[in-house]
């Protein structure tokens, strides 16, 4: 069950990715860029969550799981902090 929960969170960061970086083709607002971009790490994170508990479970990917999260954090507090509406 917790494996169908990770893949389920896996898809709605996807499809949050895909809705900010659609958004931002159309209106070209810098923030959704890199909103779209911190949920494309988001997404990343819980593919490897998903490979790291049902694929591999045997291995440890907690190091690239946390570098995606962190990607994900300084990718979105770029695009808050430099970039103007």
């Amino acid at each position: 069950m917790a494996i169908l929960i990770y893949a389920l969170c896996a898809l709605t960061a996807a499809a949050c990715a895909v809705a900010l970086l659609g958004s931002y083709a159309r209106l070209r607002h810098r923030v959704l860029f890199w909103s779209g971009l911190c949920f494309v790490a988001l997404t990343a994170n819980n593919v490897l969550l998903v490979l790291d508990t049902a694929v591999f479970p045997g291995t440890d990917l907690i190091l690239w799981r946390g570098a995606c999260a962190f990607a994900a954090v300084c990718l979105l507090l770029y695009g808050l902090i430099f970039e103007e509406g």
